[in-house]
């Protein structure tokens, strides 16, 4: 049971907590009647604002949409005005370009360009909108006199500007020294950077706008004139150069005023031996005599053809070069092939021509006519890479050109070389031209002089007789082969000119004048062939070949000193008289003592007369040879002396005992030697 003292305590705190929950109760209340009181008046705020938010709009919403009408009809007018503003500055173009285009575009390619391109959008603009008006047919007038003055201005252009190459520069270009930088870094200008952008935006107007190709064939004609007159150019060069001073000139060294060019021989393009035609012609012109004045012109017009051929190809370079930068790319390759005809058809034409001199000349077996195949050959078949990159693209009968005329060289220098050796073989002259004191023939000496000029042009002349081969082997042609072929023909040169040696010794009635022709013959074929270092090419079908000529040549020597027997057979010692000194010699013994000496007598002084007059060039066998017999005849005519000379054989000795052994010996030194 709880106290009641604690329950008063009790009470008294639940009436106070009572207390104040109603206090709180009290103060929420009041709390939500003035809640419910500014709900109401918000409410009632709102609910005006509405009221006015919607009038407002009512007021609003038609003004905009007015608005926005406007502002559409505006950009409507606006637009409009910009189309009429177009279509009406159609109708002022003509007026507005009619003068720039009738006074044409030079000297102002720009203005004139901006003019054609507003013409053609007013010609498209009419075609498309009104192709009736009269304005289009003014339009389309004015765009084609647009288009015929920018055509005539690229003539224009191209014709003023495109001047021939001076020889000087080509032979700069074409010509090296070891000394200077290569000429294949040097380049040509035909066109200044301004000309060639004026040519090249014309070019490109006419292609895409104009839809013109004539300018093409205009190029063409143009630069084919300047690259053929470049070349017939370089030629007369040469021509003047070589009558003038014999020589023609190139400067070939930078920095230097073309017009007064340094003046220094030419190299021939890519030739290591400057091949000389003049010494040859006039050895190898086979009983005709020196043509005076040919041999100069003829190696003038080698090097002028050699030179022409390599300023071709650099010039047609260059050509295709600037044409890259004016004709559309798919145009290129038939506009440079039109370009190059008129020059490639002159060189080709010009080496035809020579082709043609050199068959006539082997006809008359002349043969310093072919000589002129040989450098020109090679050249060209040492061009012919280049040739073939610069014609690349063309058609094949431009292509075509070049080869066809190596394979004619090849064939006529190989007929020369065949009908040479034949002509060696069978060589008629055998009496009036065969020379008196025994020396060197002059067929030998052309011979000679002909094969050495091949060591020069071993693989261009090996290649013209592999090009007359069907055998399996000359298919599969290298330059062994080549080199065999041309041994071979060297020695079948030397075997007909051998031949045909023998064949003319037999003119001379004497035995020891023909031993000594032979041996001259042959002494100077071998001394040739080793000099010149045939004997190596020789060597490669024939390897005994010099032992043969050597034992030909002691052979002959033999042979020679044979005919002095007949002198020394008087003062041999068979058949002389025995006697016993202090003994008296028989009438019979005296005699054939005197006529011993008689004889050597006669016949040294016969021989000595007779073979004075004959002639050993080669110093060293001259030398061998008379010391040979002065060896022999001293020996024999010494030991006869020895044994007679104090014999009472005659009452006057100094008729019998004419000579010494000492002028015996001059005697014999003075042989072969007609200025003694």
């Amino acid at each position: 049971m709880i106290p009641p003292q604690e329950a008063s305590v009790r009470r008294r705190e639940i009436e106070d907590k009572l207390k104040q929950e109603e206090e709180t109760l009290s103060f929420i209340r009041d709390s939500l009647e003035k809640s419910d009181q500014l709900t109401k008046n918000m409410v009632s705020i709102l609910s005006s604002f509405e009221s006015r938010l919607m009038k407002l709009e009512n007021s609003i919403i038609p003004v905009h949409k007015q608005t926005e009408n406007l502002q559409r009809l505006q950009e409507n007018v606006e637009k409009t005005l910009s189309c009429l503003d177009h279509v009406i500055s159609y109708y002022h173009v003509a007026s507005d370009t009619e003068k720039i285009i009738r006074e044409g575009p030079t000297g102002r390619l720009e203005e004139y360009l901006g003019c054609m391109a507003k013409i053609q959008k007013a010609v498209e603009y009419f075609q498309d909108n009104n192709p009736d008006s009269p304005e289009l047919n003014r339009v389309k007038f004015l765009f084609e006199r647009g288009k015929e003055s920018l055509e005539s201005e690229f003539r224009s252009l191209m014709t003023r500007h495109s001047k021939v190459v001076s020889p000087v520069l080509i032979l700069d270009l074409i010509s090296g020294d070891d000394e200077m930088e290569a000429p294949d870094d040097m380049t040509l200008e035909h066109l200044s950077e301004s000309v060639l952008l004026d040519v090249n935006r014309i070019s490109r107007w006419l292609v895409e706008y104009g839809r013109n190709q004539d300018f093409m064939n205009v190029y063409y004609q143009i630069r084919s004139s300047q690259l053929d007159r470049s070349i017939k150019g370089l030629k007369e060069h040469f021509r003047k150069s070589s009558s003038s001073s014999g020589v023609p000139y190139s400067p070939a060294i930078p920095n230097k005023r073309k017009d007064t060019p340094t003046k220094k021989p030419v190299k021939r393009p890519g030739h290591e031996h400057d091949f000389r035609v003049k010494h040859l012609s006039e050895a190898l012109n086979d009983k005709h005599g020196p043509l005076a004045g040919r041999d100069d012109m003829l190696d003038m017009e080698i090097d002028a053809y050699i030179h022409c051929v390599s300023a071709f190809v650099k010039l047609a370079q260059s050509e295709y070069q600037l044409l890259m930068d004016i004709i559309p790319e798919h145009h290129q390759k038939k506009t440079f092939d039109s370009l190059i005809q008129d020059a490639l058809d002159g060189l080709m034409m010009e080496g035809e021509n020579i082709v043609s001199v050199a068959r006539k000349a082997i006809i008359r077996h002349d043969y310093s006519a072919v000589l002129t195949v040989f450098p020109i050959l090679r050249h060209l078949k040492q061009t012919k890479p280049e040739f073939d990159q610069v014609l690349q693209g063309t058609a094949a009968s431009t292509k075509n050109k070049l080869p066809g005329l190596i394979t004619s060289m090849e064939t006529t220098g190989a007929k020369a070389l065949e009908d040479f050796a034949d002509n060696i073989k069978n060589d008629p002259d055998k009496e009036y031209n065969m020379p008196k004191d025994g020396t060197v023939h002059e067929l030998t000496s052309n011979a000679i002089l002909f094969l050495q000029q091949l060591l020069d042009f071993q693989e261009t002349a090996g290649a013209m007789l592999a090009s007359q081969e069907t055998s399996s082997s000359a298919t599969s042609y290298n330059s062994e082969f080549s080199k065999r072929l041309l041994s071979t023909y060297i020695c079948k040169v030397l075997g007909n000119l051998q031949l045909n040696l023998l064949s003319k010794s037999k003119v001379y009635e004497d035995p020891a004048l023909r031993a000594i022709f032979l041996h001259n013959n042959y002494n100077y074929i071998l001394k040739s062939l080793e000099k010149s270092e045939l004997i190596h090419l020789v060597a490669v079908t024939q390897k005994t070949a010099e032992r043969s000529y050597r034992e030909h040549i002691e052979q002959q020597i033999q042979t020679y000193q044979r005919s002095w027997l007949k002198v020394t057979d008087y003062i041999s010692e068979k058949n002389l008289p025995v006697f016993q000194p202090g003994v008296k010699l028989r009438d019979k013994e005296r005699q054939m003592i005197k006529e011993r000496f008689k004889g050597f007598n006669d016949g040294l002084e016969e021989l000595c007369k007779i073979q004075k007059a004959w002639a050993i060039p080669d110093t060293e066998q001259r030398d061998k040879i008379r010391q040979a017999q002065k060896t022999i005849v001293k020996e024999n005519y010494g030991a006869f002396l020895h044994r007679y000379a104090s014999v009472p054989f005659t009452k006057n000795p100094e008729k019998y005992i004419k000579y010494r052994v000492e002028q015996v010996a001059d005697m014999i030194e003075r042989l072969f030697d007609t200025s003694a």
